[in-house]
This record gives structure tokens, C-alpha cells and sequence, in this order.
């Protein structure tokens, strides 16, 4: 935002009539298709009907965009660097998060469980706050996802075919109230810091991600190429209004050059001896898969229980699952990731993480693997696949022995690992015929994008203007997102939270007391505008 910029004039205050007002809009129009006079292009396709199953097969791989021509050499748009003027606009930002974070948008398995009321007051506030976003090209994506296109320069009536795809989503996860300190959908803003539910994931994000749009368009800013916006409504879920989307933008001849979605943030202390800040741009994300354990028995009174209850029997194996360790290894952006950030290391852990880099592409990668390992959970995490057991069923009564009983496992399948090699294994740490395994639902991780081309190269460029002292590193996001839905249309996917993350605050995602600085939210709306600005034509 430029410096003689009023940011309290760029969004008005938003008042509840404001948002009846919005909702009360026509529901938005499909994307206009490629003009007569376009390169050949697909026409578009009606909007695929809502349910479970997706409308089409898997879309195909795709030809990967070409790279752009950069002018005056290998740099993009010159950067505007933070400042603290820039805080007003955050501040800005931080009330439509507050307003936002205040709106129950709770995900659910079951579309029954779903609170649709609440979605589309989300849907009404955001047309309220970002009037100028909402008047852009526009349609929805299944229930209540959104997808917006912003025209790049000269081509009003012509799609890209190689556009910039930025990546919100619009669900929570769900909250256990009692282990909140106060409500946890608050939305209070309270010593600089928004809280509530959604603050972190991922509503900040899309409050960074509109609020960077909405300025740029008052400033009257033409983006070099098209810009997609997809805001998703099913992320902490199914995840099928992301596939929705790429079904579209492919069916429309899109093949994003860059694809940017929510990831990890910018810390100081996942990184073991390293006391610069890193900003972690994934580049991968784990796999996923849902597993439930079952086991029965006869049941009856618990004063006469079996020698082999179906409790007992589901806690061994609950027991032999959450102790077992899967083989650690050091998967290429991992490496890389240590190869940036060993440098600046010190300290008796800088030495162990210097000795990790150098073994991690030899004949003792394992030593490195092991060593990466002991930085903690997240570094854990980051080397091997991992089994944690998250929900537990048995009997209906205290005094009544369970004729069965049942153990949810949530399976993070490492870079290098399938699914199909991981619920083997879990059949075999768990050594019991008596313990059905049933697979639920299954993900592979996902493709690598390239941490050495022209889009992660402008991503860093866009975090040295609000972080110039971070270090930039690809990173394997342990978390699943709508990302891994775009790799089949694009080969440069990203995930990036533009926020200054502690472990606390990482913690309390999907966990309780999440909250997000004023501060980090005005960096991240800046770091969206420069990521903009910085598209090259």
C-alpha cells in the first residue's frame, strides 16, 4: 500500500445492514468463457451438482506453464519493504477477521451436520467487506465455496492460460469448548491479538488474502496476468470443493503457473539452533489416511467380562500402534531445507543440525534422519510417517463390558512412503487377526513442486519485503490442505502462511486458544500484495 494511502478509506466500516444487504445480492454468475477471437480454449462446462461424489474422473496431468520472461534479468517487481504505516491497514484486516472469526463456519463429514446458516453469513459478510473483490467475475464451487477471477492486463475477455491461483479456505475445525479459557468464537481482539477459532487457519489467511486484493483494486493496480481466488468450505473435511475448482479451471484450459495456498508460517523455533527466522514454503505435503481399528466379544456385565474383552483386546493394539515408530529418512526438500538454515545455526544443536546436513545425501542418511528427529514433535514428524490414534469407542455404560469397540487412527504418510505399504504395516505392528482394520478414506503425498525455479524465487523475493532478515526454505508440510488438489494442472503448488507463528500459537491450531497478532496479519496482507505486484507478465 502506498505510503499517502488513507487504509481507513479503502474498506468501509461493515454494519450489520451492510451484510443483510449483501446477502440479499443475486447469487454470483459463472466465469465469463474465452471470447471468438481467443486461442482455442474448452468451453466452459456446466457446475458440477452437489454431493459426495465428484461429477467427473480424475483430472488428467498437465504440461507443466512455461516459465516467464523476466525483463532486465533473473528479478521481479521491485519490492515496497513493511513499515509501520502499513499497520493501519492491519488493523483494518484484524476487525474483518474479528467479525469473521465470529461466524461458527464448522466443518463436517456429514453435509446433514453441516450449520449452512452459518456459511452464508460468512458469505454475506464477505461481500460487505470486500465489495470490490465481489464485483470481480465470479461463481460459486459446489455449496459454498467461491472462485473469483481477476482479469490480468489487456485480457478482460481472454483467459490466461497461465494464471496465479491464490488459496483460502472459509471452514474451521471443530472445538471441545471446555478446554477453552472464554469463548472460542470470540473473535476478540484483545492486546494486539485477535482470538477465536479460525484465526490462524484459515481464516487469516483469507482475511490476508482479500484484504491485499480489495486495496490493490482501489489503488486502481492491474495484476501483469489473470489471478484466480479460490475459498474452499470443506478443507478441514472432504476437501471436494478444491477438486471442484480444478475440475473448472481445467475444463477451462487453466494451468496455473503459480498456486498458492496456507502452510506452516514464518517461525524461530521449529528449526533446532537456529535462531533467525524461517520462512517455511512447502513444497510437499504428507499423505493421509483415515483408519479405524474394530474389535467385538460377547459383551455382558462387567463384574463377569471375558478373558479377551474387545476393550482389552482395541488397547493393546491402541498400545502397539502409538509405540511404534515408523523407519525416519530425509526427504529431498528436507535437505534442501537444511542445507539453507545449517549456516546460521549455533550452539550445540547448530552443531548436531550442521552434521545432520552433511550426512543427509550420503551413505549415512539414516544418522541424519535420527538426528533431525530429536528436534522435537514437528522435526519428528518431518522424517517418517506417523500413526496417532485420535478417537476411542467401547462400552455404553460404566458398569457394562463392550460387545465392541472402536479407535480412529489419523496416518500421515511420509515423502517416499504409499498407503498401501503403511496399512501393511500398521497390520503387522498390530499382530492381532482379532483387530479389523478398515481404511477410510487414503491420500498419497504429494507431488514435490520446484524449489529452484522462478516462482519459489518470487515467493522469497515477496518474504524479504515483510521478513528481510527470514531465511527462506522448502519445507514438507505435515498437514493436509486443498493445495494437493491443483498439482494435476500446475507443477509449481506452494503452501505459505505469510504469519509469524510461535509453537504455542502452531499448538492451538485445531487445539484451543488460537489467535493471530494484529501485527502478523498486517505483514501477511503486505506479503500479498507484494506476491501481486511481483507477478511478471
Amino acid at each position: 500500500m502506498s505510503a499517502d494511502t488513507d487504509p481507513t478509506e479503502a474498506i468501509p466500516q461493515v454494519t450489520a445492514e451492510m451484510i443483510a444487504k449483501a446477502a440479499a445480492r443475486p447469487a454470483p454468475q459463472p466465469a465469463q468463457a474465452p471470447a471468438e477471437s481467443a486461442p482455442a480454449q474448452p468451453p466452459a462446462p456446466p457446475e458440477p451438482p452437489a454431493g459426495d461424489a465428484p461429477a467427473h474422473g480424475p483430472v488428467p496431468d498437465q504440461p507443466a506453464a512455461p516459465d516467464a520472461v523476466l525483463p532486465g534479468g533473473a528479478s521481479f517487481a521491485s519490492s515496497e519493504q513493511y513499515g509501520d504505516g502499513h499497520l493501519a491497514a492491519g488493523h483494518i484486516a484484524a476487525a474483518h477477521l474479528s467479525s469473521l472469526v465470529q461466524i461458527p463456519t464448522v466443518s463436517a463429514w456429514d453435509p446433514d451436520d453441516l450449520d449452512h446458516e452459518s456459511f452464508a453469513r460468512h458469505r454475506a459478510a464477505l461481500a460487505a467487506f470486500y465489495p470490490r473483490v465481489h464485483a470481480l467475475q465470479s461463481e460459486p464451487v459446489g455449496e459454498h465455496g467461491l472462485l473469483f477471477r481477476w482479469p490480468g492486463r489487456g485480457r478482460e475477455d481472454v483467459l490466461h492460460p497461465f494464471p496465479v491461483v491464490l488459496v483460502a479456505h472459509q471452514d474451521v475445525a471443530p472445538v471441545l469448548e471446555t478446554d477453552w479459557a472464554g469463548d472460542p468464537f470470540s473473535g476478540e481482539i484483545r492486546d494486539g491479538v485477535v482470538h477465536g477459532r479460525g484465526a490462524v487457519d484459515g481464516k487469516g489467511v483469507l482475511v490476508a488474502v482479500l484484504d491485499a486484493v480489495e486495496t490493490l483494486l482501489g489503488d486502481g493496480f492491474v495484476p501483469e496476468r489473470d489471478v484466480w481466488l479460490f475459498f474452499g468450505a470443506d478443507q478441514e473435511t472432504t476437501g471436494q470443493s478444491a477438486e471442484r475448482a480444478v475440475r473448472r479451471l481445467y475444463e477451462l484450459g487453466v494451468r496455473p503457473w503459480l498456486v498458492l495456498d496456507q502452510g506452516a508460517g514464518v517461525v524461530t523455533d521449529a528449526v533446532p539452533g537456529v535462531e533467525k527466522q524461517v520462512a517455511l514454503v512447502g513444497v510437499a505435503e504428507k499423505g493421509r489416511i483415515g483408519v479405524d481399528l474394530y474389535t467385538t466379544d460377547a459383551g455382558g456385565h462387567a463384574a463377569t467380562p471375558g478373558r479377551r474383552t474387545a476393550t482389552g483386546r482395541l488397547g493393546r493394539a491402541v498400545a502397539r500402534v502409538s509405540g511404534h515408530a515408523f523407519p525416519a529418512r530425509v526427504s529431498p526438500p528436507t535437505a534442501a531445507l537444511l542445507e539453507r538454515v545449517a549456516p546460521g545455526a549455533s550452539g550445540a544443536r547448530g552443531a548436531l543440525l550442521r552434521l545432520a546436513t552433511r550426512l543427509s545425501s550420503g551413505p549415512l542418511r539414516g544418522v541424519a534422519a535420527w538426528l533431525v528427529g530429536r528436534g522435537g514433535p514437528e522435526a519428528w514428524a518431518s522424517v517418517r510417517t506417523t500413526a496417532a490414534v485420535t478417537e476411542l469407542e467401547g462400552s455404553v455404560g460404566a458398569t457394562v463390558a463392550a460387545s465392541s469397540a472402536r479407535a480412529h487412527v489419523d496416518v500421515r504418510v511420509a515423502l517416499g512412503d504409499t498407503v498401501e505399504r503403511t496399512v501393511a504395516r500398521l497390520r503387522r505392528v498390530i499382530g492381532d487377526k482379532g483387530v479389523e482394520l478398515e481404511v477410510l478414506g487414503s491420500g498419497e503425498p504429494s507431488e514435490v513442486s520446484p524449489y529452484d525455479g522462478q516462482q519459489f524465487t518470487l515467493l522469497g523475493e515477496a518474504v524479504g519485503s515483510v521478513y528481510p532478515d527470514a531465511v527462506v526454505a522448502p519445507h514438507v508440510q505435515l498437514a493436509a490442505s486443498d493445495a494437493r488438489a491443483f498439482t494435476p494442472i500446475s507443477d509449481h503448488v506452494y503452501r505459505l502462511s505469510p504469519f509469524v507463528l510461535t509453537a504455542e500459537q502452531r499448538r492451538a491450531v485445531h487445539g484451543a486458544g488460537e489467535r493471530l497478532s494484529v501485527e502478523s496479519l498486517a505483514r501477511g496482507v503486505h506479503f500479498y500484495r507484494e506476491v501481486l505486484r511481483k507477478i511478471p507478465g
